[in-house]
């Protein structure tokens, strides 16, 4: 695997080795060596995925307080989407950044969102499904968000946004 920096500390961008042949290609989807070797501590305890029906739905930004921070690994299996993190750590230099990237089954790229940070993402196809890994357990009173168009941020989405759930929309706006 080849990580990758982006503007939000501890967050990377991964993108497999696949070996091809004419079977077709077989890659590693997390390695507890290699992410160790990059400084990365991830012990998955939980796996999800989604399926987005339509083109353009936006889901997040998702994150969980403590004591239930959570680090994620996410992929799209079918399909392609903008995966977005969001460092909303006060004490991080990259504090209020975000830094999106092209996931899809295609590129087989992933995506790691560390603790503290909030994950979303856009669907640019129909029909997409995504996978995650996290951390931590899914605990409802931990859950929270911001808003996925929040000026506070100036996250640019790729392509207009046609479906996003009602409690997405209502997130509290952050103070700039």
């Amino acid at each position: 695997m080849r990580f990758s920096e982006t503007g939000v500390m501890g967050a990377r961008v991964i993108d497999p080795t696949p070996h091809a042949d004419e079977r077709g290609r077989f890659m590693r989807a997390r390695c507890a060596r290699e992410f160790g070797e990059q400084g990365i501590t991830f012990t998955p305890v939980q796996a999800n995925m989604g399926l987005s029906v339509h083109k353009g739905t936006t889901r997040g930004m998702h994150f969980q307080n403590a004591p239930a921070l959570e680090a994620k690994l996410v992929r799209c299996t079918r399909g392609a989407m903008f995966d977005v993190v969001l460092d909303l750590r006060p004490d991080s230099p990259s504090y209020r950044r975000w830094h999106g990237v092209e996931l899809s089954a295609e590129n087989g790229r992933m995506l790691f969102v560390p603790e503290g940070c909030a994950h979303g993402y856009q669907t640019l196809e129909d029909s997409t499904e995504m996978h995650y890994m996290a951390s931590e357990y899914y605990t409802p009173g931990a859950a929270s968000g911001v808003r996925f168009n929040d000026p506070a941020f100036g996250i640019q989405w790729p392509i207009t946004v046609t479906l996003v759930s009602e409690q997405d929309r209502n997130w509290p706006l952050v103070a700039k």
